[in-house]
């Protein structure tokens, strides 16, 4: 395995919970997101000989999320998500450029961005990774 010790100083965490996903090809997930969602990558561990990170910090919409490859050979194998529903969740005024982007980079919608019975217009799409997010915004007021 190659050497990857962080060469830069870790960035600030951002928001009270921070998300961390397994994917399979972390950094190419970190790619689309920056793409789908405008987020920023602030940290990465170089990759490794079979192109594997241990870890990447990205910002998106004012929050940190955190992602990283799986190493089964350390004890860190793909598991499937049980007893819950993984969904990441994005709460914004500007949700019809949010959403176009998203679905422009690549994103499946898998419900309609709609208003729905609480009053906000809410909406979910699936991203080539396999990770479910939903889009947020209040109802504009006339």
């Amino acid at each position: 395995m190659n050497d990857q010790t962080a060469k830069q100083a870790s960035p600030k965490v951002l928001g009270g919970l921070t998300p961390y996903l397994g994917i399979d090809g972390a950094t190419k997930a970190a790619e689309f997101y920056k793409q789908a969602f405008g987020a920023e990558e602030v940290f990465a561990i170089p990759p490794d000989d079979k192109g594997r990170t241990m870890h990447i910090h990205l910002y998106v919409n004012g929050s940190s999320l955190m992602l990283g490859d799986f190493y089964p050979e350390h004890g860190h194998a793909a598991k499937p998500v049980q007893a819950c529903t993984m969904q990441l969740h994005l709460n914004n005024d500007n949700i019809d450029e949010w959403w176009q982007r998203a679905i422009e980079a690549g994103c499946e919608v898998t419900t309609p961005l709609q208003v729905m019975f609480w009053g906000d217009r809410w909406g979910a799409l699936r991203d080539p990774f396999g990770v479910e997010w939903a889009m947020n915004a209040p109802t504009p007021t006339k």
